[in-house]
């Protein structure tokens, strides 16, 4: 720039004229032709926003369990436009009418790309999502998702897998990602078995889905067969198996520690709740914005102890892996327990309060 400067001050006539020489007025024209040219080409206009939010509508619902504890949506584009397509295990993060945004596994077919299907269970103590969903989205009630995502991806055996068999445990409401999983399995013809546990029959939502699969399907409640061992929910699990489990903690917690060691078993899981925590240990948290303290307890996770303290942040998945709770910590150090943050977001001091916690013998200060 300073050379174009220095070029625009036309110095005077070699004979002290004001008059310049006309191949010089020429120049200046010219040079000041592509500074202008210059500038316009450095402001770039910034890119249009992207909105890839969709909305979806409410065009069925019905009762999916003899409990009536669980309900089933089907969910279709407001606009009419195809949807985008899923394979089994994905699932929806849907944020609600009142902003609450959570995570149901897609349920029906995933061949089909003009509905998706979700089911809910009711839990009272819950955050209130559940309730939101039974209680207010009826027929026509539409509700917003980024699309379908993937965390429990299936791999069939001869399609990928190194697998000759797979496995299906499924606990209550965790029949939602392995129903598609079973379906698939019986499409392409894979050798596969599945146990279906839970409270009661009553309990269990699709039980008259999966009647249609015969002897592969074992249901079991407590109510008639007692509490189910890991072992008796592996079954046979033979060398070569692929494990696909979707239910409480505690049930994955007695599958985990059935399989340990059996390297020749695959164990894919997803959990429908927080895992419990691991080698905790209490400590403090302080919310920058009243300076009110909240203690965490040894067994308990940040999230949970804020909502005690009826803190309520977002959150989503509970297990380490949306990132819908990130929050900065402002002061102390972090114990990461998630698989999501980049090294670059720890060390920007963000952390996931669905399963983070305190370094030992640290608190934090966090922007809240």
């Amino acid at each position: 720039m300073e050379v174009f400067d220095r070029l625009r001050q036309v110095p005077p006539s070699a004979f002290g004229r004001l008059r310049h020489d006309a191949l010089i007025g020429l120049g200046d024209a010219a040079i000041s032709g592509l500074l202008a040219l210059s500038g316009s080409i450095r402001r770039i206009s910034a890119p249009a926003a992207h909105d890839d939010h969709i909305a979806l509508t409410v065009t069925d619902r019905r009762v999916v369990a003899c409990d009536e504890d669980v309900v089933a949506l089907t969910l279709a584009a407001a606009d009419g436009a195809q949807l985008p397509p899923w394979r089994p295990g994905a699932h929806l993060d849907i944020q609600l009418p009142s902003g609450r945004l959570r995570q149901y596994s897609l349920c029906g077919d995933p061949a089909r790309r003009d509905v998706y299907r979700i089911a809910v269970r009711r839990i009272p103590d819950g955050g209130g999502g559940s309730a939101e969903v039974h209680d207010a989205l009826g027929v026509g009630t539409t509700v917003t998702t980024h699309g379908p995502r993937n965390a429990f991806p299936l791999t069939l055996p001869g399609y990928g897998s190194p697998a000759q068999r797979l496995r299906f445990i499924a606990g209550g409401i965790g029949i939602t990602p392995i129903l598609p999983m079973v379906s698939h399995a019986e499409h392409f013809g894979v050798d596969w078995s599945m146990v279906y546990a839970g409270r009661s029959r009553d309990s269990l939502p699709f039980i008259d889905e999966l009647a249609v699969f015969g002897e592969p399907v074992e249901v079991r409640t407590d109510d008639v067969h007692g509490l189910p061992t890991p072992a008796e929910l592996l079954g046979e699990c033979p060398d070569g198996t692929a494990v696909y489990a979707c239910g409480p903690a505690p049930m994955l917690t007695g599958i985990r520690a059935e399989l340990a060691g059996r390297d020749n078993v695959e164990l894919h899981f997803e959990r429908f709740a927080a895992p419990p925590v691991i080698d905790g240990e209490p400590f403090n948290v302080e919310l920058a914005s009243t300076g009110a303290t909240v203690r965490v307890g040894a067994d308990e996770t940040l999230l949970s102890a804020l909502q005690h303290a009826d803190v309520w942040p977002p959150y989503s998945c509970r297990q380490g892996f949306c990132g819908t709770c990130r929050t900065r910590v402002l002061s102390g150090r972090v114990d990461h327990r998630d698989t999501l943050l980049t090294d670059t977001e720890r060390a920007d001091g963000m952390m996931l309060i669905c399963i983070s916690r305190a370094a030992k013998g640290d608190n934090l200060v966090l922007d809240l």
